[in-house]
């Protein structure tokens, strides 16, 4: 069997895909883009290496979650790169820059270091594992 290899372009479009369906609280994009036994460490689990999708979809179903602000964050991917594992796995890696305005209207910018690995499964790119610290 022969498989097409991605080109880095496709797999930081997924992760775009991915990242605006967290910022929407898209429940069903991220799930759709998200293997079922993703496995990840973030700041939200404290050092612990959490698996499943179910940690994840708390975070979709707090009220107000998808809800539209006055002004959209608008999310940046700052140096990105993308590390072809094969032809059915691939690493990016990026900070995330994230512009929105706080409560006083006033616009700030937060980080945080990502690291996304990507598999194709079943013909279907899916997102496995990942790893988010904030800088500092």
């Amino acid at each position: 069997m022969t498989t097409i290899s991605a080109s880095p372009a496709e797999l930081i479009a997924l992760t775009c895909r991915l990242l605006e369906s967290i910022a929407t609280a898209d429940w069903k994009t991220y799930s759709s883009l998200v293997a079922d036994d993703i496995s990840c460490f973030e700041p939200e689990a404290r050092g612990h290496l959490v698996e499943g999708l179910p940690f994840h979809e708390f975070y979709f179903r707090l009220p107000g979650s998808g809800s539209k602000p006055a002004a959209p964050p608008m999310t940046t991917l700052a140096s990105p790169r993308v590390r072809m594992l094969g032809d059915d796995a691939a690493v990016v890696a990026y900070v995330r820059m994230v512009q929105k305005l706080d409560d006083a209207g006033r616009p700030i910018t937060s980080l945080c270091e990502e690291t996304r690995v990507w598999q194709r499964i079943g013909g279907a790119w899916k997102h496995v594992h990942f790893h988010r610290s904030l800088p500092g």
